[in-house]
C-alpha cells in the first residue's frame, strides 16, 4: 500500500520520490555572498540544503527565516531545510512563511507526530532525521507519515568531517523497510558526502545526497554536484544489474 499523496501544494516541486537527487548544503557557502554560490550551482543542483542550527541541540549557530527569505528571493530551487533544533515546533510556521518547501526534524527532540502534522498543516514537505548513534527503530513508527528520512552520516554541527560509513546499514534498513511496505519515499545522507561516499551510499540505498565541502570547496562546484550525480546513478544502476 502506498503512502498518501503529501498535501504539499506549493509551485517548486521535489521531483520524483526516490529518484536520484543531488543537494548543495548552504552550509559550507560563503556567508558573505551566499546568492552568489547559490547561483553556481542553480543549473545542475536539484534542491538546496539549508542548514538550520540553534547553538543548543548542536555546538554551532547558522541561519534562520531571514535568511531563507532573502535567499528565495534570487532562486527557485527547492529549499530543503534541516532543523537541527532543540524546539522546531516554535520555528515552522516561519520557515515556511520564509520560502522552504520541506523541513527536516530530528526525532532525537520528541514530539515526531507532533511535528509531522504539523508541517503537514502548513504545506511543507515532512522529513525525520537520525544521529548516526540514533537506532533505525527511532523512525521506523513513522515510515508511512513522512517524505523523507534523513540519516546522518556525520554527528551535525560542523562541516568537513569524515564520512562514517557504519551509518550505511541503517540506511539500508530505511529503504528495505519502505520497499517492503509499498512506500515511496527518498532517503537522504548528510555529512562527509563526495563522489565516493555517494556511492557507497546509492548502493545502500540512499537517493538524496547533501554535500557541503565536495561542492562549494571545488574550484567549479558545478561540476562537483554532476560528479556526484553521476556516481550515484551508476551505483545505483549497477545494484540493479547485480540483484
Amino acid at each position: 500500500m502506498g503512502r498518501r499523496k503529501s498535501q504539499q501544494s506549493r509551485i517548486r516541486e521535489a521531483g520524483p520520490a526516490g529518484a536520484i537527487k543531488v543537494a548543495p548544503s548552504l552550509l559550507s557557502a560563503d556567508f558573505g555572498a551566499l546568492a552568489e554560490a547559490v547561483g553556481e550551482v542553480s543549473a545542475v543542483a536539484d534542491w538546496l540544503h539549508v542548514d538550520v542550527m540553534d547553538a543548543h541541540f548542536v555546538p554551532n549557530l547558522t541561519i534562520g527565516p531571514p535568511v531563507v527569505a532573502s535567499l528565495r528571493r534570487h532562486s527557485g530551487l527547492f529549499f530543503d531545510c534541516h532543523l537541527m533544533m532543540t524546539d522546531p515546533g516554535r520555528y515552522l510556521g516561519a520557515f515556511a512563511q520564509a520560502g522552504a518547501d520541506s523541513c527536516t526534524v530530528h526525532v532525537e527532540v520528541g514530539g515526531t507526530e507532533a511535528l509531522v502534522a504539523t508541517m503537514r498543516e502548513l504545506g511543507l514537505r515532512a522529513g525525520i532525521a537520525l544521529n548516526p548513534d540514533t537506532p533505525f527503530e527511532a523512525a521506523e513508527p513513522y515510515l508511512d507519515r513522512v517524505d523523507l528520512v534523513l540519516c546522518m552520516t556525520v554527528f551535525p554541527g560542523f562541516g568537513g568531517q569524515e564520512f562514517m560509513p557504519e551509518v550505511l546499514a541503517k540506511v539500508e534498513q530505511v529503504r528495505h523497510a519502505a520497499d517492503a511496505a509499498g512506500l515511496v519515499l527518498d532517503v537522504e545522507v548528510d555529512g562527509g558526502i563526495d563522489h565516493r561516499s555517494a556511492a557507497l551510499a546509492a548502493r545502500a540505498g540512499a537517493n538524496v545526497f547533501v554535500a557541503g565541502s565536495a561542492i562549494f570547496g571545488h574550484p567549479r562546484p558545478w561540476e562537483a554536484v554532476e560528479d556526484i550525480r553521476r556516481v550515484a546513478e551508476e551505483s545505483r544502476a549497477a545494484l540493479k544489474v547485480g540483484s
